[in-house]
């Protein structure tokens, strides 16, 4: 059975003694009009809340407080290391604490394009912005990074030139590692050929002799999508 709550037993109570106010009459004869009033005013002026242990509608909690101490260490800067496939920043969104000790989360929308080679910082200390002055565009600068008789690989940032006269039969993508194959025609006797490359997004770069052709193999640091065009001298290899 359902207990009514103290407002509800209130209600009833007035409405009680206003039915019955004047039916009762002391040996006189006369109402006991004052008396019903009097007790009818104070029943109509009484408020109480239903839970007294929780704060009434207006009033506010007072944060909890302690002597015990909560003080973390300042944030200096937070380093994030991106995935190798990274390519576009879309979001960053942090999340903290409230002095009340709730959570929120607060998000900033991006778009733009980032190197996962390097690492993304989180940081509160001030760093005036640079102006952003026009400087012209730097010609590209090629390191030669490896030779075999009648052919020869340069490297620029994501760019493998290949200064050759040979003719491509095919080139693929294979992965673990990622690498790019191309096969040139070509009769050869040479040996297998390993170069490795140091601080460079082309890492190594691999050749062996087959029947009527030599295969080129160009290991990759990372994920990468790749786009390859005929050069004068040769061919350029992309990276992107």
């Amino acid at each position: 059975m359902k207990m009514p709550n103290f407002k509800e037993s209130i209600l009833s109570l007035k409405r009680f003694l206003l039915n019955n106010a004047i039916m009762i009459k002391n040996n006189s004869g006369e109402p006991v009009i004052k008396l019903l009033l009097a007790t009818l005013f104070l029943f109509l002026t009484l408020e109480a809340r239903e839970n007294p242990f929780f704060p009434s509608e207006g009033e506010k909690d007072i944060p909890f407080t302690s002597n015990q101490d909560n003080s973390v260490p300042q944030l200096k800067r937070a380093t994030i290391t991106l995935p190798p496939h990274a390519r576009v920043l879309k979001k960053v969104t942090i999340e903290f604490k409230n002095l009340d000790g709730s959570i929120e989360k607060k998000s900033v929308e991006l778009n733009n394009a980032v190197d996962w080679h390097l690492p993304v910082f989180i940081s509160q200390s001030y760093a005036q912005e640079k102006i952003n002055k026009k400087v012209p565009k730097k010609i590209k600068s090629y390191k030669k990074v490896g030779s075999i008789k009648g052919t020869q690989f340069f490297t620029s940032k994501n760019n493998l030139k290949i200064i050759t006269k040979d003719k491509i039969l095919r080139k693929f993508l294979l992965v673990q590692p990622h690498r790019i194959v191309i096969d040139f025609k070509r009769d050869s006797n040479m040996k297998t050929y390993i170069k490795k490359i140091p601080n460079s997004v082309f890492t190594k770069i691999r050749v062996g002799n087959h029947n009527g052709y030599y295969r080129a193999v160009i290991e990759l640091d990372g994920y990468y999508r790749y786009k390859f065009s005929t050069q004068k001298n040769g061919y350029l290899i992309t990276l992107h």
